[in-house]
């Protein structure tokens, strides 16, 4: 007849092999009821996001919007400073800008903040301007975090992680870039001289 002792510790020992067993599968990453799994395809590999709906509803909402009608597929990753962020989903490979939606409200006081491989709204100086594009984020941002006369006074909205593929953000950073010719708000800067493309942007 086994002791309680001895219950409990093979107990303890399933429990334990149950949690190695699920470490060691990606698909046993993903398992958790309150975040949404984004898989972006890109020409450096698989970047996969996880989404937090509870403190940025409006974001997340946004950003899936965009993802589950393939808006995103076929864009490029249009801006790249390394150190600093890499900037997608609203250019195409010739450069054209795609238009966006309706802009959505700004989430930046959620209690996120902008830490390296976390993923945020793009937007314009205007407070509530983010439409389609987003930015992953290559270090601990904090200006990000804060108000800034150059932002608006506000802060940028942060909705997400990146949960799998850290090296392929890392690889997209390390391209070589150039800038348009030109002055102006249109003007791009920091344009991967060979383009990086999103293929494809869907829901795990």
């Amino acid at each position: 007849m086994p002791t309680l002792r001895t219950l409990c510790l093979a107990l303890g020992l399933a429990v334990a092999t149950l949690a190695a067993g699920c470490a060691s599968t990606r698909r046993c990453e993903f398992q958790r009821d309150d975040r949404v799994y984004v898989s972006l395809d890109t020409s450096k590999g698989e970047i996969v996001l996880e989404l937090d709906p509870e403190h940025a509803p409006a974001s997340v909402a946004n950003f899936l919007a965009y993802a589950e009608r393939g808006d995103y597929d076929g864009t490029i990753f249009h801006r790249v400073v390394p150190g600093f962020v890499i900037q997608g989903g609203g250019h195409t490979p010739d450069l054209t800008e795609l238009p966006g939606g309706d802009p959505i409200v700004n989430e930046w006081q959620n209690g996120l903040k902008n830490a390296r491989g976390t993923i945020g709204m793009a937007r314009e100086a205007e407070p509530d301007s983010a439409t389609r594009q987003w930015y992953i984020n290559l270090a601990d941002n904090e200006r990000l975090d804060i108000g800034r006369e150059v932002s608006g006074g506000v802060g940028y909205a942060v909705f997400g992680r990146v949960v799998h593929g850290m090296e392929v953000v890392d690889a997209i950073a390390a391209v070589e870039t150039y800038n348009q010719e030109g002055e102006g708000d249109d003007v791009l800067h920091n344009i991967p001289v060979g383009p990086v493309l999103l293929h494809r942007a869907r829901r795990r």
